[in-house]
């Protein structure tokens, strides 16, 4: 994935001091600070929808009130700029590995429209994708679609005429009210993305109860999670490789991305090897393989 410095720095200390404090800053001081770092690769439409990104401040406004309420108010887990930002790098890469592959889009497929479209369609959904937990944890997919819809259309001003610039934003739409658990994801695009939200797992990112002292299967799971690698699988076009510093982080691969994978459409192309690397603790079991 190709992400800055500054940003790798946040993924391996998501509690840092630094990334702490940013939840404490004033709005505009956090917002000045946040940058959304993609591989383009020639994408017109996505290098103008990344630039529009970065500028815009009310959406960066949402990113940092969605992460007070989880990190701060409900300490769950990270839902800041990083996070977005991850799950945009994981979701193009998803998209990228797929296509290499000869797995179409459904905009591509349905409509006609381009792979370019098919990497707009993922980006937005990412980027958007939980800007409801600025209003509330409960329910935020489908406040985010609320919020969702104008800008989308914001954003995308200019890059697409009518009718495909109401295609595009419905696809991002489908994917954003999917990523949940128990959505129903109706098109590649949208199962990318809510399996991309699942993979924003590496460093123990979602480890915030355990530093915390809330020591759960959750919390002990989460931070047993050292780096997730997205490559060409053995048997089918998408390999995802989960390094784990303890076997308590089977828990986030067979209890929590099995529940995201599933029924993501994702299934006949992704395989999923979760390994132990330590010499800390007595191995159980060297590496495990999820069924889907």
């Amino acid at each position: 994935m190709a992400l800055d410095r500054k940003t790798e720095e946040r993924i391996d200390q998501p509690l840092s001091p630094e990334a702490e404090r940013e939840t404490r800053l004033p709005p505009a001081a956090a917002v000045d600070q946040m940058r959304i770092n993609l591989p383009e690769r020639g994408n017109r439409k996505l290098r103008t929808l990344v630039a529009r990104a970065n500028e815009d401040r009310q959406l960066k406004a949402w990113w940092h009130v969605a992460n007070v309420n989880a990190a701060v108010r409900l300490e769950i887990n990270d839902h800041s700029w990083v996070h977005v930002q991850i799950v945009a790098n994981i979701a193009l890469k998803l998209l990228r590995q797929l296509t290499k592959h000869g797995v179409e889009p459904a905009v591509v497929r349905d409509y006609g429209l381009d792979r370019a479209d098919a990497e707009v369609v993922v980006t937005l959904s990412a980027l958007l994708h939980c800007i409801g937990m600025a209003v509330h944890r409960q329910g935020h997919e489908d406040t985010s679609l609320f919020l969702a819809e104008p800008k989308a259309r914001q954003l995308l001003a200019g890059l697409y005429d009518e009718p495909d610039l109401t295609v595009v934003v419905a696809e991002t739409l489908g994917a954003i009210t999917s990523h949940r658990e128990y959505g129903h994801p109706l098109t590649i695009e949208a199962g990318i993305v809510r399996v991309a939200d699942a993979l924003d797992m590496a460093k123990g990112r979602s480890r915030i109860p355990f530093e915390r002292g809330r020591v759960t299967i959750h919390s002990l799971s989460a931070a047993a999670i050292e780096e997730v690698v997205i490559r060409d699988g053995e048997t089918r076009p998408v390999g995802v490789e989960i390094h784990m510093n303890n076997s308590s982080g089977i828990y986030q691969v067979d209890g929590l991305l099995k529940a995201k994978l599933r029924g993501s459409g994702l299934e006949p192309y992704v395989e999923v090897i979760a390994r132990i690397d330590t010499d800390a603790e007595k191995r159980l079991v060297p590496e495990y393989k999820l069924e889907t």
